[in-house]
């Protein structure tokens, strides 16, 4: 016999209205016309998720090899300020403002 494929997710607000409502597996499985069995590995996935918490995925594909230098990025930024502050200055002292 063929496996069937159901995408349960697409039922899992009302799984999870049934559970509060204190429903049982079976009944919510008869409900939704699915099987047991699947109400109570989709259950068992979600209360994982829950017990692991909200956590960042993981990221997908290598990491970098290189990665940009932050100090290197913020020495730039500095010395572009610095030469924007020394053009405010000169600027101040021709309009003599300083």
């Amino acid at each position: 016999m063929a496996r069937k494929y159901t995408n349960i997710m697409v039922h899992e607000a009302r799984i999870m209205r049934m559970r509060e409502e204190g429903k049982s597996k079976g009944e919510i499985a008869s409900a939704l016309r699915l099987e047991k069995e699947q109400i109570k590995e989709f259950l068992k996935r979600h209360d994982r998720r829950q017990r692991a918490g909200i956590k960042e995925p993981k990221r997908k594909g290598r990491p970098r090899k290189h990665p940009p230098a932050e100090s290197e990025e913020m020495s730039v930024r500095i010395k572009e300020l610095e030469r924007e502050v020394a053009l405010l200055r000169s600027f101040l002292r021709v309009a003599g403002r300083m």
